[in-house]
């Protein structure tokens, strides 16, 4: 009987492990919105100057052209040009979004694969009395920190508000869907609305951060005034401006 089973167990072969893991992952990407059709020197000029104001912006950072604004801009020629430009100044150009047919054919050409993007709207408010667990299960999924954040760490919170209690060191990076608050130094990257939520907004009790940004809108160092720093602050959009405002 022994020696069946080993048998048994020789013929089906040893165990193996799988090789490989999918893992959801959240990127944060940097979106260059297109806003001419007609790329020319003073683009490159004005991309130039932005590159040397804020190099730590697109350091290393997953860069998708967004064609939203410019439908007509569809000479396949003329994107690819902009496309070999960009990486010759050592953008990390991925993805494109808000393409039509012709601009899709044009960038999967060179290498870029289309980016699927929506802007989160306000869910309509549920009666009282037809709240089910479904709805219940649905809440924004918010996330607390109670330790200061290291640099080189990233938080995230994919689907509501993230809150840390601590300080946030040059070189960590906060994400969130909805609105970021720190009750302690903010250094680094803070980045809310992460999926286009123009409500969301950034809080903390010091700023001293390296950059800030509401759905894709953002402020560098170089560009948030000396009287806003070390001070007690809130970041908003009015008007797709991204406004940073002390408290008294």
């Amino acid at each position: 009987m022994h020696d069946h089973d080993t048998q048994s167990r020789r013929a089906r072969g040893p165990a193996t492990v799988r090789p490989f893991h999918f893992r959801g992952r959240f990127l944060t990407a940097v979106a260059l919105r297109i806003e001419t059709s007609f790329p020319d020197e003073t683009f490159y000029t004005a991309l130039d100057r932005q590159l040397n104001e804020t190099p730590q912006l697109l350091y290393d950072a997953p860069v998708v052209l967004d064609f939203g604004l410019v439908p007509e801009f569809t000479d396949r020629g003329r994107i690819e040009d902009l496309i070999h430009n960009l990486r010759h100044r050592n953008l990390l150009v991925f993805g494109a979004q808000s393409v039509n047919d012709a601009q899709l054919e044009a960038v999967q050409g060179q290498g870029l694969i289309p980016i699927k993007v929506g802007r989160d709207t306000a869910m309509p408010k549920p009666q009282a009395a037809s709240r089910s667990r479904e709805t219940r299960a649905a809440a924004p999924a918010n996330k607390i920190i109670t330790s200061p954040v290291r640099s080189g760490q990233m938080v995230v919170a994919e689907h509501g508000d993230l809150t840390v209690v601590g300080s946030v060191a040059s070189g960590a990076e906060l994400v969130a869907a909805g609105s970021i608050h720190v009750y302690g130094t903010l250094r680094g990257r803070a980045m809310a609305g992460a999926h286009g939520d123009e409500t969301a907004r950034i809080f903390c009790q010091s700023l001293e951060a390296e950059l800030l940004a509401i759905a894709g809108l953002y402020k560098t160092s170089e560009t948030i005034r000396d009287d806003l720093r070390r001070r007690s602050i809130q970041v908003f959009l009015d008007d797709e401006t991204l406004c940073v405002e002390a408290f008294e």
